[in-house]
């Protein structure tokens, strides 16, 4: 019988710190990046810097072990920032990846590994090609900055160029049984006020050419979110709330991954329904592309024109036709 020993340094468990402070759909897509640095740090213990509105979120995720809430306040508040820091540095943390890839992450590489390589901390500037520029490699897509600042940094990229969000639904049997959802189509029409350039105008006109063809063989809902509500009232579909409150985003995860079909403008929730593997659409201005953002998958295309205005809702809905089979 072969013995084989270890040393105590190859036995020691390591601390291993990911930043991901947002958005939403930014989460959905580093799904797979985290799965992977899991996976590559199997004895390791995995801990998750984020924002209060993915605090509760991460911790459902089963490739991340502990959560730390940054408040994020202004870079001058130097007590919460020591505060920060001095908890981040009692971890003795081993290998930083940072996702959030910031102008603010990049701040706290330089308070907790000054002069620090892509041996300690993880990054787009630590892992940049060296016969590209930062503006030329930006270029590429968000999946594929990710795969190649894992792959720089010796992860092996099984899960990074296809994020699963499943890890976020929870059970939302008792809203589907209060609304009587069984096949239904949900709709995302709002977008931040300040980004009215990536709203489509015409759902209603959709909502109508949907209820003639298909008859009552699916709802169409629209789930707002806390500042949407009032809005939702415009929109003539079914308004999915919870207690008379906006889904939370477990329960809004399993309401897009069971619906039939999605449509969505490029906002969070089309980036979720993508990396949820959901049938769907979303629409695109001239802001940025679907290339860019990562946002096509086998179940959910995109519809990109240079003006959203003046693409119809006949298109939209021939285009649903012709995916929802």
């Amino acid at each position: 019988m072969m013995l084989v020993f270890f040393s105590a340094e190859h036995m020691k468990q390591r601390n291993i710190l990911i930043i991901k402070h947002g958005s939403l759909g930014d989460i959905a897509q580093a799904s797979g990046a985290i799965q992977d640095i899991y996976e590559h740090h199997k004895n390791d213990q995995i801990h998750l810097l984020t924002t209060k509105p993915y605090f509760d979120l991460f911790k459902k995720n089963p490739f991340i072990h502990d959560v730390i809430l940054d408040k994020r306040l202004p870079k001058f508040n130097l007590i919460y920032l020591y505060s920060l820091m001095r908890k981040i540095k009692k971890l003795k943390i081993s290998k930083v990846y940072d996702l959030q890839n910031s102008s603010r992450t990049n701040f706290y590489k330089r308070i907790l590994f000054p002069n620090s390589n892509l041996n300690v901390w993880s990054s787009s500037e630590t892992t940049l090609p060296n016969d590209k520029t930062k503006e030329e490699f930006d270029k590429k897509s968000v999946l594929e900055r990710f795969n190649h600042q894992m792959q720089t940094s010796e992860i092996n990229t099984k899960h990074t160029m296809l994020p699963d969000f499943s890890w976020s639904c929870t059970d939302i049997s008792k809203i589907k049984s209060e609304y009587k959802l069984e096949k239904y189509i949900v709709l995302f029409p709002f977008c931040s006020p300040h980004l009215t350039q990536k709203k489509w105008p015409y759902y209603n006109e959709l909502i109508e050419k949907i209820k003639n063809h298909y008859n009552d063989e699916y709802k169409v809902v629209v789930a707002p979110g806390p500042n949407e509500i009032a809005d939702s009232k415009e929109i003539s579909a079914l308004c999915v709330l919870d207690n008379g409150k906006a889904l939370d985003i477990s329960q809004l995860s399993s309401l897009i991954k069971e619906s039939s079909f999605v449509i969505a403008n490029d906002t969070g929730p089309a980036h979720m329904a993508a990396h949820l593997n959901s049938k769907g659409l979303t629409l695109f201005g001239s802001h940025t592309t679907a290339y860019k953002v990562s946002i096509e998958r086998e179940n959910f295309k995109a519809i990109q024109v240079t003006d959203l205005s003046k693409l119809t809702a006949q298109k939209v809905f021939e285009k649903l036709t012709n995916l929802l089979i």
